[in-house]
């Protein structure tokens, strides 16, 4: 390309081959917008990359990269790291999409609010069927206390990680994604990219992103500590204190274990289930069979797969 994009779109991609052209689709079919697709195949073996070489041979502003795994932190930074764009929007890989009109959208918001460093939007959440669950969205308001109350719970960014849209510059000057943190990586980002300007936020669902087992399910304490980690980074400097010294981030991805968890995978069928249950009894009850068959003992999922066949 030789065309400096408005947008550079920057994604992380492992072992997504069976959904990577639906999220590419998402993108590169946005209007009203000059754009740059940079995807970061982080080690696949699944054929992702011959994916994205294919899709690149025939659309030029679709950039990937491809680097032996290092983990969601490292991948983001490398990405950011080769952006163009005025702006920079995060997408996720493994089903998510963004809907038709979104980085338009988001980039005429920023270009009219100056003062603002970062816009978010709604994000809908379904599950691995692609099924409705739910909408978050959220209010200017919500998200400024979110990213002022530096405890947990308290503490809150975007609705998604990928409902997001933030200035290249203003990314730059606050220090970008920190590779200590490879895990709540984002929030760390938020903590410090509103001490450069407004978050703000748009009703709109403008993005659709998956339940599956991911690295939240499984790494729900390291997220817990790391998170604790960057609101006291957040909180050293809003008294205009030295942050803490950080370890270096060497190996941490290293320990993360891929296998799944057979208690992580029945919390995840528990949760849809639940979700479910006012909406679709019969596919509620599908989740809450998952659970009793590696949990038999569950008594909350065997409550509710009867409540499941009791008349409304």
């Amino acid at each position: 390309m030789s065309r400096i994009p408005d947008v550079s779109v920057v994604m992380s991609a492992y072992n997504s081959a069976d959904t990577l052209s639906t999220t590419l689709d998402s993108i590169l079919l946005q209007e009203g917008i000059e754009l740059e697709f940079i995807v970061v195949n982080d080690g696949s073996t699944d054929g992702s990359r011959e994916i994205l070489d294919q899709r690149a041979r025939v659309d030029a502003r679709l950039r990937p990269i491809h680097q032996e795994n290092s983990g969601l932190t490292m991948a983001l930074v490398r990405g950011c790291q080769v952006a163009r764009g005025m702006f920079i929007a995060r997408q996720d890989a493994g089903g998510d999409i963004s809907f038709p009109g979104r980085l338009r959208r988001q980039s005429e918001f920023l270009e009219a609010h100056p003062a603002a460093v970062m816009v978010s939007c709604g994000t809908r959440f379904v599950g691995p069927d692609d099924k409705f669950l739910f909408d978050v969205v959220q209010s200017d308001q919500e998200l400024a206390i979110g990213l002022s109350t530096l405890t947990i719970p308290g503490v809150c960014g975007p609705s998604s990680h990928p409902s997001t849209m933030f200035r290249r510059d203003a990314y730059e000057r606050c220090g970008g994604y920190r590779p200590y943190f490879f895990v709540s990586q984002d929030m760390d980002l938020w903590l410090r990219m509103v001490e450069f300007g407004a978050c703000l936020t748009m009703p709109d669902v403008l993005v659709q992103a998956r339940y599956s087992l991911g690295i939240s399910s499984r790494l729900r304490d390291q997220q817990f500590e790391l998170g604790a980690i960057a609101i006291e980074c957040a909180r050293c400097r809003r008294q205009g204190l030295p942050e803490p010294a950080l370890p270096d981030a060497g190996g941490a991805w290293a320990k993360v274990d891929r296998i799944v968890d057979p208690q992580e995978s029945s919390k995840l069928h528990y949760f849809l289930g639940s979700c479910l249950l006012p909406q679709d009894r019969k596919r509620a009850r599908a989740h809450f069979r998952q659970v009793l068959k590696s949990e038999p003992t569950h008594w909350k999922a065997m409550m509710r797969l009867l409540q499941s066949y009791l008349p409304t």
